[in-house]
């Protein structure tokens, strides 16, 4: 019999390499169809996928009345989480028209050292390991991402910005979750981007069915595995492991996107590459393991 704790980290590795190998379906689909249709439809997926789920807790649920003010909660938290998640899936599947899906992994992993930093700002106690954190990550992104020109390519940028958002978007999740509903706060929030991301992709992109369908295998991936199952087996791990920890396994979605890159995509990772991929992962494990360290 597995023992509890070495099932939550089996179940966080799955979800970690489910959504590092998602770069590679989000860079594959993009083939076809424009980027905000993409997100459009692999968010409507991944919500719909989550219904069975609030149906199954509804139809098992003792309490028949919704608690006062939880509704408004939903509706406000769902519209701002699911607005910093539609700016952000939008940085990066933007970003990675122009970047490989190993950088945008790695770039998009910077929110781990990016919440404790912002968090400073909303009274959190910040020690010295998260400053140390925070400059491993950045001499990493600097030999990750610029080049020895000194040049560094617009998608790297745009995924970087998606990492400043997705960093919002996890201190709000953070303060949301334990007023509400998980499964309902994701499922809305997903629905919000997905509605967004098609709008825009009505307004500015061609929308052909025929592009669709042949994109149907990564749409499908990015939104019934990224976002319906890894999310899921997220909030099932997460019941058992403790945050900080999950993190660090969960952090292992930019290796796993460098590997898929390399594997599928054929992506070329110089070793000046590698040293960048190695010391940002080595600055999120950092500020992981010692989130607390001595305090400034």
């Amino acid at each position: 019999m597995i023992p509890t704790n070495l099932k939550a980290d089996l179940i966080l590795i799955l979800a970690a390499i489910i959504w590092g190998f998602a770069f590679v379906a989000q860079r594959i689909g993009m083939e076809y169809v424009g980027p905000f249709t993409f997100n459009g439809i692999r968010f409507a997926l991944g919500a719909l996928v989550l219904v069975p789920f609030l149906l199954r807790k509804k139809n098992n649920s003792k309490q028949a009345t919704t608690i006062p003010g939880e509704r408004n909660k939903l509706i406000i938290g769902s519209f701002v989480t699911g607005l910093l998640l539609f700016a952000g899936v939008s940085l990066q599947q933007v970003g990675l028209q122009t970047t490989t899906a190993g950088k945008a992994g790695f770039l998009t992993g910077l929110y781990v050292v990016f919440v404790p930093v912002f968090g400073m700002f909303l009274h959190h106690k910040t020690g010295l390991f998260v400053w140390l954190g925070v400059i491993l990550s950045a001499v990493g992104l600097y030999f990750l991402s610029i080049t020895q020109e000194f040049t560094i390519s617009t998608g790297d940028l745009l995924v970087l910005g998606c990492a400043l958002v997705f960093s919002g978007h996890v201190l709000i999740i953070g303060w949301l979750s334990p007023k509400m509903d998980p499964y309902k706060l994701a499922a809305t929030q997903f629905s919000v981007c997905a509605i967004l991301s098609l709008i825009v992709a009505i307004s500015i992109e061609p929308i052909v069915l025929s592009k669709i369908i042949d994109a149907a295998v990564p749409i499908c991936y990015g939104g019934i595995l990224s976002v319906g199952v890894a999310y899921t087996l997220q909030v099932i791990a997460q019941q058992k492991a403790n945050p900080a920890h999950a993190s660090i396994i969960l952090s292992l979605e930019a290796v796993f996107a460098a590997i898929g890159g390399w594997m599928i995509l054929h992506e070329h990772l110089t070793n000046r590459s590698l040293a960048g991929c190695f010391l940002m992962l080595l600055g999120m494990i950092v500020v992981q393991v010692y989130p607390q360290g001595k305090k400034l």
